[in-house]
């Protein structure tokens, strides 16, 4: 299957869009296990605000996203993820638990290159 010619500030945008999702959500690894987390995970630690920070930082991927013109109904998942995320991950404990499975930003940014009918090896070329 051909890909689609993807143009320079797309391919960056992409790839800033990448970037912030690998920090969010998968920047460090716990040795000794697959267990990766990020910086949603660390600053859901925070009681009362870490949350809300982490949140803002995955509607800049959202953001990103509908610069890159991604459909309405896609940037309404995208959304739910991150108001899901942003929900769960405040209860106490539980909540600094489910940071480390849900990986919103990751969700949405494979929403994003699935509307491209992109894969990730795609935006490293």
């Amino acid at each position: 299957m051909k890909k689609p010619n993807i143009r320079i500030e797309q391919l960056t945008r992409l790839r800033r869009i990448r970037g912030l999702a690998r920090l969010m959500d998968t920047a460090l690894g716990i040795p000794g296990t697959r267990i990766r987390l990020g910086a949603d995970s660390v600053l859901g630690l925070i009681p009362g605000v870490g949350d809300f920070a982490a949140a803002a930082v995955s509607l800049i991927i959202v953001n990103e996203a509908r610069r890159l013109g991604v459909p309405n109904d896609k940037l309404a998942k995208m959304l739910v993820n991150v108001g899901f995320d942003t929900v769960a991950g405040s209860v106490p404990l539980l909540g600094d638990v489910f940071d480390v499975y849900f990986k919103s930003n990751r969700r949405n940014l494979q929403l994003v290159l699935d509307h491209f009918g992109l894969d990730h090896a795609d935006i490293d070329r």
